[in-house]
């Protein structure tokens, strides 16, 4: 597979692969207005739209495409719903099956015997979120969990990584994650280009630049050094670039509950997380040293990276695929509290 950075440097838009190679370019939709979305009352709904195209035109022959895309969310994840989505290819013989992956993942995966010289997939979806509303749910197993303590390729510590996780760990998770979060901030440099997709915590770390990606790489890479179950979150924020990624780690209920709220400027709303049993995701930027709120929309949580990649796949043939991307997302409408 062959995969390349998006300009901007926020997550990454892999085209299908060929021998001969593909490669993207990236052309920006405008950008949404702006409208304050960190201290709204709680409860209040702000409804998203998020729109995007992706488009694959090839100068030789292609067939045979399996493609797959990670651009629509699950029904609901935390505060955060679904309201509508629609996916359209823009050939007529193309087969898509839908797959749900084990963080609820909702996959794509579009075939087509033979590919058009020109191929869009068409992305709209309608999202609603309440502000101080309840926070992604897992099972208290998840905290004992290996697949989200155990190390990716892409985010297994090296000897500094693990000497860090060590330095900054304390017996609170809150104080860890935020530890975590300013740290990689202030160690990796946000510079576009100056890695690739297939870049390890490791080795941004040692360079000291990368993107959103490599932040959340490194911080997933201390986060499970140090024991805490974390995982990769790819989705979108509102006024930036194509899309981004950010790291949610997991803790258990009397934990989570003395994280601020997602943008609540007046206290719980209801259906918070407050008092039941389980495990929550709580989100942090270490691009940002932040805690993710209501400017963020979440598409697919993984791993790492590769799982949710947002757009991916390969065909057979000579033609050489080259990627074109637009998206947009949109505050269109915030309800204030009935």
């Amino acid at each position: 597979m062959s995969d390349s950075l998006d300009p901007s440097g926020s997550a990454t838009l892999p085209p299908p692969s060929t021998a001969a190679g593909a490669g993207p370019s990236t052309d920006r939709g405008p950008e949404p207005a702006a409208i304050s979305l960190t201290d709204l009352p709680a409860g209040t709904r702000v409804t998203y739209r998020v729109a995007q195209r992706f488009r694959y035109t090839y100068d030789g022959d292609a067939t045979d495409l399996v493609h797959r895309l990670v651009v629509v969310p699950p029904s609901r994840h935390g505060d955060q719903v679904v309201r509508d989505d629609r996916l359209t290819v823009s050939a007529d013989a193309a087969r898509t099956t839908w797959l749900r992956g084990a963080d609820g993942t909702r996959t794509a995966v579009v075939r087509l015997d033979q590919v058009p010289p020109r191929l869009d997939f068409d992305v709209t979806v309608t999202i609603d979120r309440i502000a101080g509303g309840a926070r992604p749910w897992l099972r208290a197993t998840a905290l004992a969990g290996r697949r989200l303590l155990d190390p990716t390729p892409l985010t297994a510590p090296d000897a500094a990584l693990t000497a860090a996780a060590r330095a900054l760990a304390t017996d609170d998770p809150v104080a860890t994650a935020r530890r975590f979060c300013g740290w990689v901030h202030s160690r990796i440099r946000y510079v576009p280009g100056s890695t690739e997709v297939a870049t390890t915590a490791a080795q941004a770390l040692a360079g000291g630049s990368g993107v959103c990606q490599d932040q959340a790489h490194v911080m997933l890479a201390l986060c499970r050094a140090a024991g805490l179950p974390a995982r990769y979150v790819s989705g979108h924020l509102v006024g930036d670039g194509p899309s981004h990624a950010w790291v949610e780690v997991i803790m258990a209920g009397g934990a989570a509950q003395g994280v601020p709220r997602t943008g609540a400027g007046g206290g719980a709303a209801p259906g918070t997380d407050r008092g039941e049993p389980g495990a929550f995701a709580v989100a942090y930027d270490p691009c940002h040293d932040r805690l993710a709120d209501l400017r963020y929309v979440t598409i697919a949580v993984g791993r790492d990276y590769s799982e949710v990649a947002p757009t991916s796949g390969w065909y057979t043939g000579q033609g050489r695929g080259t990627l074109t991307a637009r998206q947009q997302v949109t505050v269109v409408d915030v309800q204030p509290v009935q």
